[in-house]
């Protein structure tokens, strides 16, 4: 598992190790079906005023002397949303696998699920949560779209704090139609603006999808207990105080990892939104399948 997520850590352009992971990875992120002038032919109706006559089908119509359409099913199109955690505690590095922190790992499964909207045909946009403003790319279709993404998402390094809850408030407006929203972060703050327009985007009926990303030392606390450790985002009273990784003190960071860790995990499930927690050293593609595999409630 860790030699696929030291080579994707390890491919300096992000689209090739996109295609790295989605090499054989055969589905997509949603289901529906509609009908409409697709390409997977499903029934025959009679014509109504307003269908379009390239829908009729001739040959159909000089056997029966009446006029027929070719209906369809095709993929349902939904605006498919990627919000990325910019912070600073994003920058922790695996312990086990050089060159990986957990930014690298979100922006790779982020532009994943980019490159499967792009193929899909559905229109998708990103947010990245980081400072005093959310860095917005409006949604839209096609190969053009997916370079923007990636170099956007390429353009950032983990640094600062969230940005407030009134300016991601006001960036929901993006999300006015159906959508996805495929959120990556760590979730060491919760209650979180994050948290509060996640909560806010699931109560206006969009399907959102949540993944919590960790390094195998910080699940296992196994932190080296000669160094000292601090907050990077200050979150301690505005102080970045230090912390070392005595007995004691690595037994009360579980307690407290695991309660909060299962309070968010509670959270989202009270408001029916998927929840997938993984370690960064995990094989990308094996998290890929949980993310999508999962499902939000429905309107």
């Amino acid at each position: 598992m860790q030699a696929s997520a030291a080579l994707a850590a390890h491919t300096g352009k992000l689209d090739l190790a996109i295609r790295h992971v989605l090499a054989g990875l055969g589905h997509g992120i949603h289901a529906g079906r509609e009908r409409g002038a697709g390409v997977e032919f499903s029934e025959y109706r009679a014509y109504a005023p307003g269908d379009e006559w390239r829908r009729v089908d001739w040959k159909l119509m000089a056997r029966a002397d009446r006029y027929y359409v070719r209906e369809a099913e095709r993929d349902s199109h939904v605006a498919v949303w990627l919000v990325l955690d910019a912070t600073a505690s994003m920058l922790e590095p695996s312990r086990s696998v050089e060159g990986l922190d957990k930014l690298g790992y979100a922006r790779l499964l982020l532009g994943c699920v980019g490159a499967i909207a792009q193929r899909q045909g559905d229109a998708f946009g990103l947010l990245i949560c980081q400072g005093e403003r959310a860095h917005f790319t409006p949604a839209a279709r096609g190969p053009r779209q997916l370079q923007r993404v990636l170099s956007q998402l390429d353009r950032f390094d983990a640094a600062g704090t969230l940005p407030s809850s009134e300016v991601l408030r006001a960036s929901l407006h993006f999300a006015r139609a159906p959508s996805v929203v495929c959120v990556a972060s760590d979730f060491l703050e919760w209650p979180s603006p994050l948290s509060e327009a996640m909560l806010r985007l699931r109560g206006m009926r969009h399907d959102v999808r949540a993944l919590c990303l960790q390094t195998e030392a910080e699940i296992a606390a196994d932190f080296d207990a000669s160094l000292a450790w601090c907050d990077p985002e200050g979150r301690a009273g505005g102080e970045r105080k230090l912390f070392r990784f005595g007995r004691e003190a690595r037994a009360e960071y579980a307690r407290r990892r695991e309660e909060h860790f299962g309070m968010v995990a509670q959270q989202c499930r009270a408001h029916d939104i998927p929840y997938v927690a993984a370690p960064i050293e995990r094989a990308p593609g094996e998290v890929l399948r949980a993310w999508l595999r999962t499902r939000g409630g429905r309107p």
